[in-house]
């Protein structure tokens, strides 16, 4: 089994640095499990770190795919597995970071439901189906295959009767069975995931509006509009869907102010803050990090001083 570690939390917590920091440390490498960095052109908007954050430390998974394609958590495992396996291979510790949870869990639970892929086509056929015939009808073709999942889920949780169906047309399995291989599933990797967490919001939510604010210094503006100017920012696809670029689409219609865009993105960024301290906080064996003390953000030696510690009693103990 592979030991690596993995940085989680939510947005602006400081995980580059802290990711950057260790891999120095422990002779490793850093390998992103966020969403939006994986897309070319994107740098200011999904905060890629750049040469002087990266302290000369290899970073993998940056810049995978066009602002318009579309990348699944199935897609993500099939590119972090081999990466991970050739960091370890090198005599070179795997070092994720990020903060798209789904994308951390479905690596670590091992082979199994994420590997029913996803096709966006079945789903607009499927939805269609369902807006001309009803929800009834599309449960029932469900419950024609999956007898199991047709009676765990309601007819009028559309999303959830199209992704069975989407699995077992992509597989010839059905999700009940799906769902019984992911509980069985043995993950290859053993990972000391760390998850850092601030005692006060209220400083969270300052460093998310400095970031924010910083980014339209850099020219987030500009990055916006090339999506804009290429279709992409209202087509539903890719990178459309990030923070940071969607909030852009009122004002190039003439809707709103720069500033307006400006708070929209501060507000979307804290309520995705939220979002992701709830997931990480559903995992029980996270080693937990505050780094903020009495009101002040602790300084990134003394958050990596305990991180390190712990991360390797944690793999010490797991042998």
């Amino acid at each position: 089994m592979t030991d690596i570690i993995a940085i989680a939390g939510p947005t602006a917590s400081g995980k580059t640095a802290l990711a950057v920091k260790l891999a120095e440390r422990l002779s490793g490498e850093v390998v992103s499990f966020d969403s939006m960095q994986l897309y070319r052109g994107l740098s200011i908007g999904t905060a890629k770190p750049d040469a002087a954050e990266m302290h000369g430390i290899a970073h993998h998974l940056f810049d995978l795919r066009d602002p318009g394609e579309d990348f699944s958590c199935s897609d993500f495992c099939d590119a972090a597995t081999p990466v991970l396996r050739d960091i370890a291979a090198r005599g070179k510790l795997p070092v994720l970071c990020g903060g798209t949870g789904l994308y951390l869990d479905s690596l670590l639970a091992g082979p199994g439901l994420s590997a029913a892929g996803a096709n966006e086509a079945l789903r607009e056929r499927y939805a269609e189906l369902a807006a001309r015939e009803g929800n009834e009808a599309l449960h029932e073709r469900l419950r024609e295959v999956d007898p199991e999942s047709a009676d765990a889920v309601h007819p009028n949780n559309v999303k959830r009767v199209i992704r069975a169906l989407e699995i077992f047309d992509l597989t010839g399995i059905t999700k009940s069975e799906w769902d019984r291989r992911s509980r069985d599933a043995v993950s290859e990797f053993r990972c000391a995931v760390v998850v850092l967490e601030f005692a006060e919001r209220a400083l969270l939510y300052e460093r998310i509006e400095r970031r924010v604010y910083k980014m339209f210094e850099r020219g987030i503006e500009d990055e916006a509009r090339m999506l804009w100017k290429h279709g992409i920012l209202d087509s539903g696809k890719g990178a459309s869907q990030a923070i940071g670029y969607k909030e852009f689409l009122p004002y190039f219609r003439g809707e709103c102010t720069l500033a307006d865009v400006r708070e929209a993105i501060i507000t979307a960024t804290r309520h995705y803050a939220k979002r992701q301290i709830t997931w990480f906080s559903r995992r029980s064996d996270a080693i937990r990090i505050v780094v903020d003390n009495n009101g002040v953000v602790r300084s990134a030696d003394d958050v990596t001083d305990e991180a390190q510690a712990r991360i390797l009693e944690r793999l010490h103990n797991n042998i």
